[in-house]
């Protein structure tokens, strides 16, 4: 058989199965959601003053940022779950995120004394950051990693990658009702970090255990 009729074969048995996979998908998506909100608020809790951050820009920012990432890459998932799936215009998609985030941190930069930058980066809780959003992900990224298995990805370790995406975006977003450090410099570097973390796992992920 040729590749052609085999990639067209693969992906009539995909969305013969898959199809359902929509339900599966969003169910697995609404775990993510819920084991993310579950290990966070059970553990570490929200920020004393989220009601008064919740009028700042900077604080409502940071879920712009980390739901984007979340959205985009949902949507990229969805595609390359399938064989053979152009993925071309959601992986442009991709890229909304960071170029919020270039936007705001140049946004910040300009606003702020030049001497104010390395506090900003720092912040308070670099080390809770880098430790909450993965732990807080894994159960997601398990989760939509098992999905995966289910469906015929063609590239399974860039499924993995996007699938530890979105883990990290929905971890991130769950995260940054806790933390106090919303300067987009904080951001920009230790949610990234965070969330590049579960990338790499994921990308492991779909090279061991979701190829086919």
């Amino acid at each position: 058989m040729k590749t052609d009729e085999l990639i067209r074969t693969l992906g009539a048995d995909a969305k013969s199965t898959v199809m359902p996979l929509g339900k599966v998908w969003f169910a697995a998506l609404l775990f993510a959601l819920a084991a993310a909100a579950f290990l966070l608020f059970m553990t570490i809790g929200m920020r004393p003053d989220f009601m008064q951050a919740m009028e700042t820009v900077r604080f409502l920012f940071k879920f712009v940022f980390t739901s984007t990432v979340a959205i985009t890459a949902f949507l990229a998932l969805r595609m390359l779950a399938l064989p053979g799936a152009a993925v071309g215009k959601f992986g442009r998609w991709l890229l909304l995120g960071p170029l919020l985030m270039l936007a705001a941190v140049m946004l910040e930069l300009l606003a702020i004394p030049s001497s104010d930058w390395g506090r900003r980066l720092v912040g308070n809780n670099m080390f809770v950051c880098l430790t909450f959003i993965p732990l807080v992900g894994l159960c997601p990224l398990a989760a939509l990693v098992a999905t995966l298995k289910h469906a015929a990805p063609t590239r399974p370790t860039l499924a993995g990658a996007v699938a530890g995406l979105l883990a990290g975006g929905v971890a991130a977003t769950f995260y940054a009702a806790h933390c106090v450090d919303d300067s987009p410099l904080f951001v920009a570097t230790w949610y990234s970090l965070g969330i590049a973390i579960l990338a790499g796992l994921g990308a492991l992920a779909g090279r061991f255990f979701v190829r086919w």
